[in-house]
């Protein structure tokens, strides 16, 4: 079983930043981490298997709706204490970070901001505790970058709604309880709606074959007729921006978790290169060596300060769409260059599961395109400073 002796870097001593609050939820986070992930996810990851056990734990560290209040299950954290955890866990393993995102901020964030306080009381309990789990669906066959164009609808039927359409590409699905779900109505407008499962009709078969996300769960969500309550829907926002606006809060947790993951592969990187003995001397004191671990350090600090810059804005409410945008789209390209250029330092090894990198780099190739691909998280900074749109 793998030891991790992983030690976080800190170049520009941004822990002073932090709270002590801050400080404890994540060296909780990472403590847990430590003894429960990193013993099994390279096991899960080669398996193809989403470790299930894990979920409790998960709910213990507070990754379940960490900023939802305390009277709705949740923890009542502030934004920096989410990113943080967020860091941590993906330090891990990115498809954990996926499971805990979805269920913050695609499944409990939309049912607390747009749901009635009975769907309040009803699910987020349960969602902040692992009871039940959830998943998004609004990514669609032909519709992902333009969500927008999403066909997937629902009638009224009198005393329920019928709803119909396909949704893929979804986390948590092939076992999540619940799932928000977007959807036109008959006027073409897009509105949410809880569907539960075992509702008939309602199915979702698992996405096989990933070299990626590989210890995450992935299917579809398909809708035949499913006949779904009209007190399901979630009234106090619709319209495209209800499922952005989730979107832009779970985009912030990757722009933390990102950094998770290339903090994890620049430490075994530097703990590699200063054991790794060649030509009579450990190849850290090799130029080439040395430029690939500096360049590293530097761009994971110069990450770690955007990211605390824009939690100090989502908590001021001040962080707008395009600032998480650059956010996301800056640190993910970060991670997975690290990566690679990590992997390099390990040579041979470094595409075993001895170690962590080679998983992290898979995973990072799903992050970069998820939740916003590399490309229209650009288009929207473009659109951002110009006030043009380039999309069309």
């Amino acid at each position: 079983m793998r030891t991790d002796n992983f030690q976080a870097p800190d170049y520009y001593n941004i822990d002073e930043l932090l709270t002590d609050e801050h400080k404890i939820v994540r060296d909780a986070a990472r403590e847990w981490v430590k003894r429960e992930i990193s013993p099994i996810i390279e096991d899960a990851a080669q398996k193809a298997e989403f470790p299930k056990s894990i979920i409790s734990g998960l709910a213990e560290i507070g990754a379940f709706g960490p900023y939802i209040p305390e009277e709705y299950g949740g923890a009542g954290l502030d934004q920096i204490s989410y990113g943080l955890i967020m860091q941590e866990i993906e330090r891990g393993d990115s498809g954990v970070r996926s499971t805990a995102s979805v269920q913050s901020s695609l499944v409990m964030f939309p049912i607390y901001k747009y749901g009635t306080e009975e769907q309040r009381k009803k699910y987020l309990p349960k969602l902040a505790s692992g009871e039940f789990m959830g998943c998004f669906g609004l990514t669609e066959p032909d519709h992902g970058s333009n969500p927008g164009g999403m066909t997937t609808n629902f009638k009224d039927k009198g005393d329920h709604y019928l709803l119909n359409g396909a949704k893929m590409w979804i986390s948590n699905a092939p076992f999540a309880d619940i799932a928000v779900v977007w959807a036109k109505d008959e006027n073409g407008r897009i509105h949410g709606l809880i569907v539960e499962r075992g509702m008939e009709g309602f199915s979702t078969p698992e996405t096989h074959n990933k070299w990626s996300l590989r210890a995450s769960a992935t299917g579809e969500l398909i809708f035949d007729n499913v006949k779904v309550p009209k007190e399901n829907l979630m009234p106090n926002k619709s319209g495209l921006g209800a499922p952005l606006g989730c979107l832009d809060s779970a985009r912030y947790g990757i722009a933390w978790g990102a950094i998770g993951a290339a903090m994890d592969c620049y430490d075994t990187a530097l703990r590699y290169a200063k054991e790794r003995v060649q030509f009579d001397k450990p190849i850290a004191g090799t130029q080439l060596q040395q430029k690939k671990l500096a360049e590293m350090i530097t761009e994971i600090t110069k990450a770690q300060l955007m990211a605390w810059r824009l939690g100090v804005l989502k908590n001021e409410g001040k962080a707008t769409s395009a600032q998480i945008s650059m956010a996301k789209r800056n640190n993910v390209e970060m991670a997975i260059k690290i990566a690679r250029e990590a992997r390099q330092i390990l040579g041979g090894m470094g595409i075993t599961g001895e170690y962590s990198i080679m998983r992290h780099m898979m995973n990072l190739e799903s992050v970069i395109t998820y939740e916003g691909t590399h490309d229209i998280h650009l288009l929207i900074t473009g659109m951002d400073i110009t006030g043009i749109p380039a999309f069309q």
